[in-house]
Parts: structure tokens; sequence; C-alpha cells
């Protein structure tokens, strides 16, 4: 009976600081909250709603106050976030999550949500049993007999692969395995996994995959013929300091890096305002052992 009732503080305990956290991303992002907002994001009653905020303003009243004539708590001057950590990209997720349709508008933290525009990304065919085949086979670590389509021959094939981890490169989810045919690590497209059509025990371990678990760390700078005020804008568009900012990735991203940072050409091929960053530690990097 203590750990269950234990387990349900914790429980508890949980569920209410979410509701904290909320509570201070729409004080943060959009100046006011109000008992409907908990209400409809996380399905609580009028009274849970109202007691969770008296609860908060507990101990932290210059957070905010409640403003009468619009009847709603607003931010207050000396605003200091305790729950939650102000971050523009998860602001931008869960717009881009709104507006892709894997949530609800009414789910969304953020309100009233503004204009949102982006490129469309295509569907990708990834096939349900497909993906749980993949996942099942990394949780478990087995290997799978997969019919996949590959662009070195006209047909599909059949394979023994052994996958240990999923990969996004920006625009596709891929499955990093350890192929039987090749005896090598590399990269399988999701979406050209036709079929799983059988399991057995593994001959590879995921620690024996060097590109999977080696970092790399890429140094990018402003395009050094750029002018002093376009290197500026450079600089806060990519959070660089002192003309430099650095991503750490696994080695194995290392080509879908490159080519989604617009760096897996020359910089001498376009003009700097095309290019407009260069990798400064190019010689380091293209001269460490890629897998692509």
């Amino acid at each position: 009976m203590v750990g269950t009732r234990a387990a349900s503080r914790r429980k508890t305990n949980w569920t209410v600081e979410q509701r904290y956290q909320f509570i201070e991303f729409r004080l943060y992002w959009s100046g006011h909250i109000n008992r409907s907002d908990l209400m409809e994001v996380f399905g609580i009653s009028k009274q849970q709603a109202s007691n969770d905020l008296a609860s908060y303003i507990e101990g932290r009243k210059s957070n905010l106050s409640y403003d009468k004539s619009l009847r709603t708590y607003v931010r207050g001057k000396n605003f200091r976030p305790r729950f939650m950590q102000p971050d523009a990209s998860e602001f931008f997720a869960q717009l881009q999550a709104v507006d892709q349709g894997l949530l609800e508008a009414s789910r969304s933290w953020i309100l009233p949500l503004p204009g949102y525009g982006a490129p469309p990304t295509p569907v990708r065919g990834v096939k349900p049993d497909v993906l749980r085949d993949v996942v099942l086979a990394i949780r478990e670590h087995h290997g799978i007999h997969v019919l996949y389509q590959s662009f070195s021959r006209p047909d599909p094939a059949l394979r023994w692969i052994e996958p240990h981890s999923l990969a996004f490169d920006g625009f596709r989810w891929h499955a990093r395995a350890f192929c039987l045919n090749d005896n090598v690590f590399k990269d399988f497209l999701l979406s050209r996994i036709l079929e799983v059509t059988g399991t057995q025990e593994p001959v590879s371990s995921p620690t024996d995959d060097s590109d999977w678990n080696t970092e790399v760390t890429l140094k990018i700078g402003p395009h050094p013929e750029l002018s002093a005020t376009q290197k500026y804008v450079i600089a806060l568009d990519y959070g660089m300091n002192d003309g430099m900012s650095e991503i750490t990735l696994r080695r194995a991203m290392l080509f879908y890096a490159l080519k989604r940072l617009g760096l897996d050409t020359d910089p001498a091929a376009r003009r700097p305002q095309d290019q407009q960053i260069v990798l400064l530690n190019r010689d380091e990097v293209l001269g460490t052992k890629e897998r692509i």
C-alpha cells in the first residue's frame, strides 16, 4: 500500500506540474491564462482548474494578476517562469504539429495560433505493419527478412537486416541496420521496405556500428566574402558566437546534414549570397570516414 500511495503521489505531482508548465507557457507566449484554457487542454473540471490557478498563484503572485475588465489572468511585469524554460524550438514544433495535423489546434498550448505556412512535405508511404515490425526488431534485437526495393536493381529483393535505430534525415525516415547481404551497417528507407517475411537471431551488435556511435562536430561560419552586415545577420540566423556555431551529430548522419545545410558542395561553386555559410573545419570533417 505504501508503494502504491507513493506512486500515486508522484503521478499526481507530475500531472499538476505539467499544468503549471502550461500556465507559464500561456502566460509567456500569449500573455494571459484562464480556467477555460486548462479545462479545454487537459479535460479537467472547472473546480480543478480553479484549484490549479489558486495553488500556482500562491507564492508566485508577481507572475500574474487578475484583470477584472478582461476577466482573465494576465502576465505580471516581473514574470519569472519556474516550471518551464522558454524555448523558441518548442513553440515552432507545436506550430508545425498543428499544421501537419499531428496535433489538434484545441490541444495546442499556443493560443491564439498565428498564421503559418511551410512548403508541402510529400506523404511518405511507410506501411504501419512494416514500421511495427521494424520497431519490434529494434526493441527485441532480432533480424528481419525484408523485401526491399533499392535503386541499384530494377526489382525488389529479399535481404536480412538487423535494425537497431530509427533515423530522420529531415525529409525521410530510415532504419539504421546491419545488412547481412553486404556485411555492413547502413540506412534503409522505411518506405522502400515492402514486406517483412520472417525473423531470426542477430549476428551483430549495435555497439559495432562505429559510424552511428561516433560523433562529428561541424563548425560553421558566415561565408568570408559576405559583407560585415551580412555576416552579422547570418550569425544571428544560426546562433553563432564569435562568428562560429557548432553542430554535433552522429557520423552516420553526416551526409544528410551536409546536404541539408548546403555544405555538400565546394563553397566556390555558388555565389556567397547563395552559399551564405561555410564549413570551417571542412578538411577535418571530410577527412573522417563517412558511411553514406
